[in-house]
């Protein structure tokens, strides 16, 4: 038994609980809220963020930089590390947040019976046991069973997905009894006996998965495994180089410096600024199609996405009631069985529903002046129908509007299409007990209603005039879908993303709004389907299923868990609290402007208008920032990896260093500064067309392609340089400038999978890279070259250079092509679902 639930066989007298019984209970028991985890201090939390391998990595870099006296560079890595780190920092508290959100739908006092009296008492204070009352505007303080109902309606929209509010009454099912904390009373009153109360609730289970770390983001995975990888590489590296000049018994210090200055050239310490401006320039472009991102690492997972799984109400239809259509007994058009329905709502006093809202919402102005209310026998739940008796002028008549099995009971003639009656056939009555099935397979909302003529005026109506009456026809109802979930179903489609819908709801009401969007639902799992499954069968069913329906919120969040399980990227859209604990299980939760407010809080992103169209553009945007973060990443490593391989290499059969550690840390920053317009350039149409993964094997793949190459031709310019017969510094400063112009040039190779002449850059990009290139070439001819060991080369060396230069631009073209080709057979010779395993691989 959990804290906060009654024992089996407690039973609560008519009188309720004494208050020394609730005082015992309270103890026992615990205080009716929705508890938080335990936390850990607020700089203990902090400081957690530092975890991050390459957050480490550049920390020890930016350190070696201090040490070698390079505070600015070392500065801006600070900078940037602590930037990023506070950023994530300051995202982790909306959890927080939504749980006070959460706290804020529970009512502030309740009243219950204690000592046989009626008692306001704080909801904290709410015990199992209690009797708890309940009237029109209430917020429903704990969960329990039903004792006593009057037309007591209760809306659970927000729990349950279900638009209409639900009828509640005594002795009926389980669904029809049970109240929920968090829902609120729409109309009627009643009173129930709690039995659950504080986080043994449904939405305290609810805000315990709130409380619940989400899953690590796509992009921190993938920036975790690679600094994983750089910094296995990196001590690799250094250990060489300080091995190799061990061996060859050269100066111990300079060895350790120049070793330090490899691993600082081989750290891509821009990734962190890189990967905040792309985010940043994602968010401001979404902006402005009305899409706010709350997390920016969520734009990636936009990207990355590669299933959609939806709420229904409120996210793909309206989350209003409207009427359908109007049809007569004989099937036509029903303008008069149309405005029978308003004339009865109208003038109806009793409860009023959605459906009576629906009908009024465009009735006709004329009616209330055709006709006058001369009785009513209101709605309850044995009779279940609505009786107005109105004056006409060809004498009273009663017009009775309910549910269609009611009505049709009490029907023993029909109406024909010239305006008179008939007597009702057994024939006429299966053919509208089938019309009625065949509406709510539809996934429509049916009332029947019916007529009969009374000859006396001035009575008061009695149940035995609800007899004898003529079936005029049905009135549908629907929560429509929104105007545009069809076109963004389809858009989302070719994009690559499976639309999977969640629902509350029941199957035939979810499989009409799936066949309005087109969806094709072939398996469809139900609650009770989905706790028979488990495991393997679980995900195996919630990949072959494409609409769940009647699933509970934990059985929303145990379907994303699933499908996340079998490497699928899950995006979860929905606008109740019963969708928070899901989108916060999901890759990234996606809410819209009119959510409840724990909704808006778990969500990473939020539509503010409301159009599902704009996921897409989400969706495009996070692969774009994807494809710039990739291209910094191909550039950097197998750049960064060539030099510091070149180096190595020369380690083995130079007498001296093939470059000065500050020459190494001076040509860093200036590939760097060419790096820096990456997030603003433009990105090919062929990389927008499918989900994309963060493969850290790829990456590695293509620094192992293309980085040699680079190191082939560094060495060839080693080869060149010592022809020419060139000195220490000569060398250093031919190498350093054939590095720069290799480096800075094949970006523009590297940043298109296709022709580059057929590619445009970013003018930006064009700017600071050829702006480096030109510092790089005329920095040996500048006072500054002195100062960091450069000499001026002979004109020889950059005809040279210049032909060194173009064939390694097109070996590289040829190698990227190969690689790319490469990649893209391994991606289709995978399974779908295994690809996105390649995230979440240790």
């Amino acid at each position: 038994m959990h804290e906060g639930e009654r024992a089996p066989g407690d039973r609560t007298a008519a009188s309720g609980l004494t208050a020394r019984e609730a005082r015992e209970r309270l103890v026992a028991y615990g205080p009716n809220v929705v508890l938080a985890s335990a936390r850990h201090a607020v700089f203990v939390e902090y400081l957690l963020h530092f975890r991050n391998p390459l957050v480490l990595l550049l920390m020890t870099a930016s350190a070696v930089l201090g040490w070698t006296g390079e505070t600015t560079s070392m500065t801006i890595i600070l900078v940037i590390v602590v930037a990023s780190v506070t950023l994530d920092f300051v995202q982790e508290h909306r959890a927080e947040r939504a749980l006070a959100r959460l706290q804020a739908t529970i009512a502030a006092t309740a009243i219950v019976v204690r000592d046989g009296e009626r008692r306001a008492v704080p909801v904290a204070q709410v015990v199992p046991g209690d009797l708890a009352l309940l009237r029109a505007g209430d917020v429903v303080p704990a969960d329990g069973t039903l004792v006593d109902a009057d037309r007591l309606f209760v809306n659970e929209a927000a729990l349950t997905g279900e638009p209409f509010p639900v009828e509640k009454h005594v002795g009926e099912g389980a669904a029809e009894h049970a109240m929920r904390m968090g829902s609120s009373i729409a109309s009627g009153a009643g009173r129930f006996v709690v039995e659950k109360t504080g986080g043994a609730t449904l939405l305290g289970s609810m805000a315990g998965e709130l409380a619940s770390e989400r899953p690590e983001p796509p992009l921190e995975r993938g920036v975790h495994r690679f600094g994983l990888m750089i910094l296995r590489l990196t001590i690799f590296l250094v250990l060489f180089v300080v091995l190799v000049n061990a061996a060859f018994h050269r100066p111990w210090l300079e060895s350790f410096l120049f070793a330090v200055a490899l691993a600082v050239g081989l750290t891509p310490e821009l990734l962190p600024m890189i990967v905040s401006v792309t985010l940043a320039r994602g968010a401001l472009r979404l902006a402005r199609s009305h899409v706010i991102v709350k997390r920016p690492s969520a734009i990636y997972a936009l990207g990355s996405i590669d299933v959609l799984c939806s709420d229904k109400t409120g996210t793909l239809t309206e989350a209003r009631i409207c009427v359908a259509n109007a049809e007569g007994a004989d099937g036509a058009a029903g303008d008069r069985v149309l405005r029978l329905a308003r004339v009865n709502s109208r003038f109806a006093t009793g409860v009023r529903s959605p459906l009576d809202d629906a009908l009024l919402a465009d009735r006709d102005d004329r009616d209330p002046e055709r006709y006058r209310k001369l009785d009513e026998l209101a709605f309850d739940f044995v009779r279940r129908v609505v009786s107005i008796l109105v004056a006409t002028d060809a004498g009273p008549l009663l017009i009775v509007k309910g549910a269609p099995e009611d009505v049709l009971g009490r029907c023993n003639r029909i109406a024909t299409p010239d305006g008179n009656v008939r007597d009702l056939c057994a024939s006429d009555n299966d053919a509208a007990i089938a019309r009625f099935h065949a509406l709510g397979e539809q996934g429509l909302r049916v009332l029947a209603v019916a007529t009969r003529r009374l000859d006396r005026e001035g009575e008061r109506l009695e149940p035995a005039d609800e007899s004898g009456l003529a079936f005029e026809g049905f009135v549908t109802f629907l929560d429509p879908p929104r105007a545009d979930a069809a076109h963004a179903v389809a858009a989302l489609a070719r994009a690559g993303i499976e639309m999977k819908i969640l629902t509350g709801d029941n199957e035939r009401v979810a499989r009409h709004v799936c066949g309005a969007l087109h969806v094709d639902v072939t398996d469809v799992l139900t609650g009770r389907d989905i706790d028979a499954l488990a495991g393997d069968a679980l995900a195996a069913a919630a990949l072959r299923a494409k609409l769940f329906a009647r699933v509970s919120p934990a059985q929303k969040t145990r379907i994303v868990q699933a499908l996340r399980s079998r490497g699928r990227i899950v995006g979860f859209i929905g606008d109740g609290i019963n969708d928070a604990p899901a989108m916060h299980a999901a890759d990234v939760g996606i809410s819209v402007q009119g959510a409840v407010g724990v909704a808006r809080e778990a969500a990473d992103v939020i539509l503010t208008r409301g159009r599902l169209g704009v996921v897409r553009d989400g969706v495009l945007e996070g692969r774009r920032t994807y494809a710039n973060i990739m291209k910094y990443l191909m550039m950097a490593t197998s750049s960064n990896f060539g030099n510091m391989l070149s180096m190595a290499a020369a380690t083995l059969f130079l007498p001296f260093l093939p470059m000065l550690p500050v020459q190494i840390l001076l040509n860093n920053l200036l590939y760097d500064v060419s790096e820096t317009a990456i997030p603003f350039d433009r990105v090919d149409e062929s990389e927008l067309r499918r989900p994309h993964v963060w493969d850290v094997r790829e990456i590695r793949r293509f620094m192992l392609v293309l980085g040699p190459v680079s190191s082939l031709f560094d060495l060839l310019t080693f080869g060149v340089l010592l022809l020419l017969g060139a000195g220490v510094a000569l060398f250093q400063t031919g190498w350093f400038i054939e590095s720069i112009a290799t480096q800075v040039l094949v970006i523009f190779i590297i940043r298109t999978r296709h022709d580059p002449l057929s590619s445009r850059p970013h003018p930006m990009l064009v700017a600071t890279s050829l702006g480096v290139l030109c510092v790089a070439l005329a920095l040996p001819f500048t006072p500054l070259g002195p100062l960091v060991g450069f000499v001026a080369p002979p004109a020889t060396f950059f005809v040279v250079l210049v032909v060194l230069v173009a064939v390694y631009l097109v070996l590289a073209q040829l190698v990227k092509k190969r690689a790319f080709q490469a990649h893209d057979a391994r991606i289709r010779g995978r399974p779908r679902a295994s690809i996105g395993t390649l995230e979440r691989a240790p």
